[in-house]
């Protein structure tokens, strides 16, 4: 026989109360701050505001430098350039002189090539040669920035023909063709088979 787990005239134990929730209705007033909040939040804000302005001077000081620096390699960029493109584009003047081949200064038309080739002669290696009489040939080139009159030795200078951006003329004001020596630079002979290593004369 079973027995009964409720005896006598106990009731039934009550289940447990869940947890319960009070709701504050539209009527509740929001508690105020107390005055060390109020003061608390009002220290934040103007710390935040202090924050916010060193920021935008750094970042103004630090757009500054940068327009400095570039603005200072622009214009020594430029500078550079500039002075790159004189120095290219300079032009130097320099006055050619006719020599024989014992650098003795000669008549500026023994370096002429038309001259030379009119009167018999050729020009080869950046020479002309020029017939004399009773047979042979007497060579001339020019010498670059030497100076001296017809009849004298040759002073200074140089025979290594000058860069393309020097403008060469003789006394008498001729420009020398490019290439140097006054000739078209082209190689080969109109006649006869070399220099004799004479004088020439004026």
């Amino acid at each position: 026989m079973t027995q009964d787990s409720n005896t006598g005239d106990q009731p039934p134990p009550e289940p447990p109360k869940r947890g319960s929730m009070r709701f504050q209705d539209s009527n509740t007033r929001p508690k105020q701050p107390s005055l060390a909040e109020q003061r608390a939040r009002q220290q934040a804000l103007a710390q935040e505001e202090r924050d916010e302005e060193l920021a935008r001077q750094s970042d103004a000081k630090a757009a500054t430098r940068r327009k400095i620096l570039i603005g200072s390699g622009v214009t020594v960029g430029l500078v550079g350039l500039v002075a790159t493109f004189y120095s290219v584009a300079k032009t130097e003047n320099v006055t050619a002189v006719c020599t024989d081949s014992n650098g003795v200064v000669q008549n500026d038309d023994y370096c002429d090539d038309t001259y030379v080739t009119s009167h018999g002669g050729y020009h080869s290696g950046g020479f002309l040669f020029l017939p004399i009489p009773g047979g042979g040939y007497n060579s001339y080139r020019y010498n670059y920035g030497g100076s001296g009159v017809i009849g004298q030795h040759v002073t200074g200078g140089s025979y290594d023909p000058p860069s393309s951006r020097t403008n060469v003329t003789t006394k008498t004001g001729k420009s020398v063709q490019r290439g140097g020596f006054g000739i078209s630079g082209k190689s080969g002979s109109t006649g006869g088979t070399g220099g004799s290593g004479k004088s020439g004369g004026s």
